[in-house]
């Protein structure tokens, strides 16, 4: 939704993961009913994961794109440090993360109501278990609630992230 209200390009980082075999397949079975243990290799080639992910959206910017919209779980502060390596490198390059807020609860009703989605509730609960909220000092960090409709979320996230590029440019001048 981000990607196509700012007209830029879409990295989804689960689709990049070592868990799914290619871009548009799903998940095998035998991979679900062992996904606890899958889920804590995930855990421990985050780092390689989110390098690539990073490295991708760096080579968009290099060929021309204005920015890059990518979204996975970076969960603990980190990950999140693996992909602000990109500023470190390039001054350019400006990094900000939207953390979607959302109580457990919220969370668990909703994976509960898709159909055909890996995400279950025993994830939604070991993600809980894992996550490490962003804190102040994490400047980089926009805060949204979605608890609210999508409508109201995408609206609310767009208008501060769109504060926050302009931010960022007007520093920048």
């Amino acid at each position: 939704m981000f990607a196509n209200s700012m007209n830029l390009p879409y990295i989804e980082g689960d689709e990049n993961t070592k868990l799914t075999k290619t871009q548009n397949s799903t998940i095998p079975k035998q991979t679900l009913t062992k996904w606890p243990k899958a889920f804590r290799s995930m855990m421990k080639i985050a780092g390689d994961w989110l390098t690539k992910l990073r490295d991708e959206s760096v080579s968009r910017l290099n060929s021309g794109s204005q920015g890059v919209v990518l979204t996975c779980s970076a969960l603990k502060r980190k990950y999140r440090d693996v992909i602000r390596v990109a500023s470190y490198y390039n001054h350019s390059v400006f990094v900000h993360f939207v953390y979607l807020h959302a109580s457990e609860e919220t969370l668990l009703e909703r994976v509960g109501a898709r159909k055909g989605h890996f995400m279950g509730a025993n994830m939604v609960h070991s993600q809980f278990g894992i996550l490490e909220p962003p804190t102040k000092d994490e400047t980089d960090v926009i805060q949204v609630d979605v608890s609210g409709s999508l409508e109201e979320v995408e609206r609310d996230a767009l208008a501060k992230i769109h504060n926050a590029i302009a931010k960022e440019l007007a520093r920048d001048s």
